[in-house]
C-alpha cells in the first residue's frame, strides 16, 4: 500500500485522523441534508485548521470523519471551534431540532479522535522492536571471518 506524503518547508508527513462526534443523548436528528450542513461548516471551519476531509458518513445520531490535518493543527481547537459553530449553525436553520435536544445542545460534551495510518499498530511495534538487529547482524558478520 502506498501512503501519499505531504509537506511544508520543514517536515513531511501524512496524518490522519477517523473522528466520531454523538448528538447529546443519542437524539436521532441527522438525516442526509442534516449531514450534508454539517460536513460542509466542517469544510469551511477546516480550512483554517489545514484539515482536509477523506471520508465522511453519518447515522441518524452521530457523525464519522476520516480526515487528514497538518502536524501544527491543533485538533481539540479546531473539534470544539467546529461543535461550536456547526451546533449554532444546524440549531439556527432547523429551528425545529430544538423540540428534541435537550438544554438546546447539539453535540455531546465528549469526543472519539483516532489516529489512523498505513500500517496496523503491531506492524509499526515490530518495526520498532527490531531496530537495530539488521545492524548488529551485519556487525557481527565479520567476527567469523
Amino acid at each position: 500500500m502506498s501512503v501519499t506524503l505531504y509537506s511544508n518547508n520543514h517536515s513531511v508527513f501524512s496524518l490522519h485522523y477517523h473522528l466520531i462526534m454523538v448528538v447529546k443523548y443519542r437524539k436521532k436528528v441527522i438525516d442526509d441534508g442534516i449531514s450534508k450542513e454539517l460536513r460542509s461548516i466542517f469544510e469551511r471551519i477546516g480550512e483554517n485548521y489545514h484539515i482536509e476531509i477523506e471520508e465522511w458518513n453519518h447515522d441518524t445520531d452521530h457523525i464519522h470523519v476520516l480526515f487528514r490535518a497538518h502536524p501544527r493543527t491543533e485538533l481539540t481547537k479546531f473539534i470544539n471551534a467546529y461543535k461550536s459553530a456547526s451546533s449554532r449553525l444546524i440549531k439556527k436553520d432547523h429551528p425545529e431540532l430544538k423540540r428534541s435536544l435537550w438544554k438546546e445542545m447539539f453535540w455531546t460534551r465528549s469526543f472519539c479522535l483516532l489516529t489512523t495510518g498505513g500500517a496496523s499498530i503491531d506492524v509499526i511495534r515490530r518495526y520498532i522492536e527490531t531496530q537495530g538487529e539488521r545492524r548488529d547482524r551485519h556487525d557481527h558478520a565479520g567476527d567469523h571471518a
